[in-house]
């Protein structure tokens, strides 16, 4: 076993038979420490000592089954801090959780000096919650009558039961003395997970599931499994879980689009049991079928479509773009529908409206009604006119029929001013052809 690199990493007594050198070394380079402070702004208290910016997510610790920190063993202020292992990841811990150390190499050539610095995994899920996995501390010389009943709460957490603190029970410190503004909260609960899921979840009730079709005989039931086979893929991001959820915490929930505050669907084969906003109805019954009196070719029903297809869903959706275009294009259809206005507006340029193929409704998706071309009218109408005035002209000179005569010189001005009227009767802004 001299020849294995694991070995040779671990330490020269790694190739001990029992197998004991090798834990011994590794043993030395783990650690699990309690969170005392995290410095995540300028506001931190180890701001300058964990190197400013370049230190956000330092952590000082003490171990988690004492309440001696390592500065005191090693007299050097390097050994009670710990930096993110992956600083790609920003998941940083909250006071009061633990987390696994390494001791590891660091930038002052440790291979020459020996030194070594302390790195930290992500939180070790002591109660299985998302939303935080603190405990207390037993070594905390604060701690006195008040930790009986924190440690109460505590362990009806591990009974099965989220903490509920009664009056008289402290309040666990979850920001450390850089500050903070996390709240335990009682509500938040975890999404439940199916077979083969891998979900991703915050702190606060949002999460992106990777999933599939999934039935199950369980008792919590996902709502985007009644069509396609097992396996079928879909992504569900969501961000805030129902207003109303219950503050028991504890038990999971699924994802529904008509509830959680805002929603992106990915689908494959799935029907999503959307409830949209518009509901059309004719004869004062509501349609069945949404946007149905919108367009003569009727798209599937938002809730019964079941081929890909990405949703959206919130309070409000709003798309900008600060350097080009915005574009849509349809294989289909294009329906836009509103309950109340739906406005068009272009600041600078035109407004196109165009149907090579077909005809332009307004009003109605069945209008009969030919829209009139306003220039061919205005000179068809204009030539009407002069042709009238004229007739008005003869007749003004007509000295047998005197009565006429007098009704046509009134005419004749009249006649001359709705011709005068003409071209500010034609639009300047819309055209049609």
């Amino acid at each position: 076993m001299a020849n294995n690199p694991i070995n040779s990493l671990l330490g020269p007594n790694s190739d001990d038979s029992s197998g004991r050198g090798a834990m011994d070394n590794l043993e030395n380079k783990m650690l699990t420490g309690r969170v005392t402070d995290i410095s995540l702004n300028t506001n931190s208290t180890m701001w300058e000592s964990a190197g400013q910016w370049a230190g956000i997510g330092t952590i000082k610790f003490q171990l988690w089954d004492s309440n001696v920190s390592l500065t005191s063993q090693n007299n050097d202020s390097t050994f009670n801090t710990a930096k993110p292992l992956f600083p790609q990841l920003k998941n940083y811990p909250l006071c009061n959780e633990l987390v696994l150390l390494f001791r590891l190499p660091n930038t002052s050539e440790s291979q020459i000096s020996g030194k070594l610095s302390y790195y930290y995994l992500n939180v070790i899920g002591l109660w299985n919650s998302q939303h935080h996995n603190a405990y207390p501390d037993m070594f905390s010389p604060n701690s006195g009558d008040e930790q009986p009943s924190q440690m109460k709460d505590y362990q009806q957490i591990e009974a099965g039961d989220v903490r509920k603190s009664s009056p008289s029970a402290s309040v666990l410190d979850f920001n450390g003395e850089s500050g903070g503004d996390f709240v335990e909260r009682s509500n938040i609960h975890p999404i439940l997970p199916f077979a083969g899921d891998n979900i991703f979840e915050s702190r606060f009730g949002s999460s992106i599931r990777l999933g599939s079709t999934s039935v199950t005989s369980g008792n919590i039931k996902n709502n985007w499994s009644s069509t396609g086979k097992s396996g079928d893929p879909i992504t569900i991001l969501r961000n805030g879980q129902p207003t109303s959820s219950s503050v028991e915490g504890w038990i999971p929930l699924t994802e529904d689009i008509n509830t959680d505050k805002s929603s992106i669907y990915l689908t494959s084969t799935q029907q999503i049991p959307i409830n949209v906003a518009v509901e059309n109805k004719e004869d004062g019954e509501a349609s069945t079928v949404p946007f149905s009196n919108t367009i003569v070719n009727i798209p599937i029903s938002p809730k019964a479509y079941n081929g890909n297809q990405v949703i959206l869903n919130s309070g409000r959706i709003l798309f900008n773009t600060t350097s080009d275009s915005i574009l849509m294009s349809s294989k289909q259809s294009i329906v836009l529908e509103s309950v109340r206005d739906l406005a068009i507006k272009s600041q600078l340029n035109n407004i196109n409206i165009l149907a090579p193929s077909g005809i332009i409704s307004l009003g109605k998706q069945n209008a009969s009604e030919s829209v009139i071309l306003g220039d061919k009218f205005a000179l068809q109408f204009e030539n009407l006119l002069g042709t009238l005035k004229n007739v008005m002209k003869a007749l003004a000179k007509e000295p047998k029929i005197p009565a006429a005569g007098a009704v046509a010189r009134l005419s004749i001005p009249i006649i001359e001013d709705i011709v005068n009227l003409i071209p500010s009767m034609k639009s300047k802004k819309v055209k049609t052809s």
